[in-house]
């Protein structure tokens, strides 16, 4: 009787809860519970991938790259050059180098994409600070490789959990869109000027070594998230076509394209006609999408493919809210 009468009591709390959210039907409440079931797993996937990311390439400064000066391309690549020839701290060089790239992803990218970069790059400077890293090797060739794969590895794992350490990539997005060039051209201009002044600054030999640093970052990096400067092609199979398209539209803020087919081609199901959606969107909104669509048809399917660059439209005229 007890039980019963105090489920009385909270059945109209809970339907308050229903209501507020949106979710007065059984499926809108199982649509509800498996939303935050989904945040929460993808929100503690991106911790981690995060906090990886910080002590990989924290090992990778002070590990290889610190005590020989050597260094990277883009926003990192600056930090350490500056600090090879000012002796300042790296960690407060990492955060000052990239507080303009902060404010930018959050203009070109969004708000979210830009707390998650601010807190990682707070997280790297504070493990550059406060944790000792054995010196692993002083062999220039060991150092180059081996130090650019730790960065890299430290940038592909931030990334993939929706944050950068290196805000070059926010960069030369932003300029690429100003420009009307590929992103791969505006962060090989930059890194060519980076490179010019550690060669002026330091030493040719440096220069040249810390070229082989940063291919082993950019490759390792390109083998984690296969490649940054790329956009995806999304091809998606549903069977709440509606609402995925709306998410796109309204929470991706992308374009989208649809047309018929039919599915089902198999020995145990009827083909049916079904509409297929299809957009465009970056790596940085990638991870956000999967999450999206696991909201709204966890048995969606779901096919990606690189796309080297695009002209016109949405994706071209709008900037990347996230």
């Amino acid at each position: 009787m007890k039980l019963n009468h105090l489920s009385r009591l909270i059945q109209p709390l809970l339907d308050l809860i229903w209501k507020l959210s949106g979710a007065e039907t059984d499926y809108k409440r199982a649509k509800y519970y498996r939303g935050l079931l989904v945040t929460a797993k993808s929100g503690f996937k991106d911790i981690l991938l995060i906090v990886i990311g910080i002590f990989s390439a924290a090992f990778g400064f002070k590990g290889f790259l610190l005590t020989n000066h050597f260094i990277d391309g883009g926003a990192t690549g600056i930090a350490l050059l500056t600090t090879a020839l000012t002796k300042w701290p790296l960690y407060v060089l990492v955060i000052a180098v990239n507080i303009p790239f902060i404010f930018l992803g959050w203009r070109v990218v969004g708000r979210g994409f830009a707390i998650k970069t601010a807190l990682a790059i707070a997280g790297l400077a504070i493990v550059l600070a406060t944790i000792t890293f054995p010196n692993v090797t002083n062999d220039n060739l060991l150092v180059a490789v081996f130090g650019g794969f730790f960065l890299g590895a430290g940038i592909g794992f931030a990334i993939r959990g929706g944050a950068v350490i290196d805000g070059t990539e926010v960069l030369a997005i932003y300029l690429s869109k100003k420009l009307g060039t590929t992103i791969g051209d505006i962060i090989i201009i930059i890194n060519v000027l980076i490179f010019s002044a550690a060669a002026y600054f330091l030493s040719i030999e440096i220069a040249l070594y810390s070229m082989i640093t940063y291919l082993a970052a950019s490759k390792t990096l390109d083998f984690l998230v296969e490649g940054i400067e790329e956009y995806i092609g999304v091809t998606i199979i549903a069977n709440h076509t509606e609402e995925i398209k709306h998410m796109i539209i309204n929470t991706i803020g992308r374009g989208v394209t649809t047309y018929q087919g039919k599915k089902g081609f198999t020995k145990q199901t009827v083909p049916r006609d079904t509409e297929i959606i299809f957009t465009v969107i970056t790596r940085l909104e990638l991870s956000k999408l999967n999450v999206e669509i696991q909201k709204i048809d966890p048995n969606a399917f779901v096919v990606m493919h690189s796309v080297k660059d695009i002209k016109g439209g949405v994706i071209k005229r709008r900037p990347l809210k996230g």
